[in-house]
């Protein structure tokens, strides 16, 4: 082939190549480190959701346990295991309780240093109350805002009551929640309902889905800005107390941020724990954030090894989308 025809071969590949090559950048498609598809959408690089849906599949196979898992990230893409089925939610509804609070304080105008009223046959002995640790029971009058610290850091039991009281019944964060569109929430059921009848847990129930769509809305659509009632919440949730071996466990020494609920149940009548729940909302430093909700019910394992399944699938998807 004459010299001047194989240079116009090599030129018009090295342009096709080149416009190749600009049309993957334009779409947003570069591969990683690892040889994978990432996703980019400004400064966010995220991991195709069907390989982490890949991997939690695989892990959950060979739990003794029902596990269902809910991701959001970036209030975009999705990835679910058992995520459209119910579970218990067991402590998890103090999260929209919470939200109940503050929308009947806004009607009420009812503020944050408002006190409330205690009586002491509403203080319980024979449940988890740090608040009756400190106060004894007796009557008391406390400020509105320690009374859903105590809910929401600590899923103090009587001062969930005493809020649900506070604000006319679990009917209301029920209706609350459906009218929000929240309809795979359900609410009906107290902490001392559900003490004095175990099987009542699992009346209060929801989806990983649902609970997952309701920390994105409260979280990255900013519901949390919404009164100083609903910051106080926000602030409350990233200071929680409880279930520090469960989502925020793969979290601590990096400088990602979480905000979240637990809910723990006792143990069923087959000998297996009834539920042992985490859920809230993860801010990456890379620009990305994503609300989780894991939710193991039925569970063969003891406390720690079924807060680890929790842990592990929350490491799961944190290394996935802080790569």
């Amino acid at each position: 082939m004459p010299t001047n025809k194989i240079l116009y071969v090599i030129l018009s590949l090295s342009v096709v190549f080149i416009a190749l090559r600009a049309n993957a950048q334009e779409s947003g498609i570069s591969r990683n480190d690892n040889g994978k598809d990432c996703f980019r959408d400004g400064l966010q690089c995220i991991v195709d959701k069907n390989a982490i849906e890949k991997r939690l599949k695989a892990y959950i196979a060979s739990r003794d346990a029902h596990v269902g898992v809910a991701v959001i990230v970036n209030g975009k893409d999705t990835v679910g295991v058992n995520g459209s089925e119910y579970f218990p939610m067991m402590s998890v509804f103090k999260f929209p309780q919470s939200l109940a609070v503050a929308d009947f304080c806004l009607k009420n105008n009812v503020g944050l240093s408002d006190s409330v009223k205690i009586d002491a046959d509403e203080i319980k002995e024979n449940t988890w109350s740090p608040m009756r640790e400190k106060y004894g029971v007796r009557n008391l009058k406390l400020p509105l805002s320690e009374l859903l610290d105590y809910t929401l850091q600590q899923s103090d039991n009587n001062a969930c009551d005493i809020l649900f009281r506070f604000i006319g019944g679990t009917s209301v964060a029920d209706s609350l929640m459906k009218s929000s569109g929240f309809d795979d929430i359900q609410i009906s059921q107290t902490e001392d309902d559900m003490h004095r009848e175990p099987d009542l847990c699992y009346l209060n129930r929801t989806t990983p889905m649902e609970m997952a769509r309701l920390f994105d809305r409260f979280y990255r659509q900013e519901m949390r800005h919404d009164s100083q009632i609903h910051e106080f919440i926000a602030a409350s949730m990233m200071s929680c107390c409880t279930g520090l071996d469960r989502l925020p466990a793969p979290l601590k020494h990096s400088d990602a941020q979480i905000g979240h609920k637990t809910g723990t149940g006792d143990m069923n009548s087959q000998g297996r724990i009834m539920a042992i729940n985490d859920a809230g909302y993860v801010f990456l430093s890379n620009n990305t954030g994503y609300a989780i909700a894991v939710f193991v019910a039925d569970s063969a394992y003891g406390m720690a090894e079924t807060s680890k399944i929790i842990a592990d699938i929350s490491d799961i998807v944190f290394m996935a989308l802080s790569e």
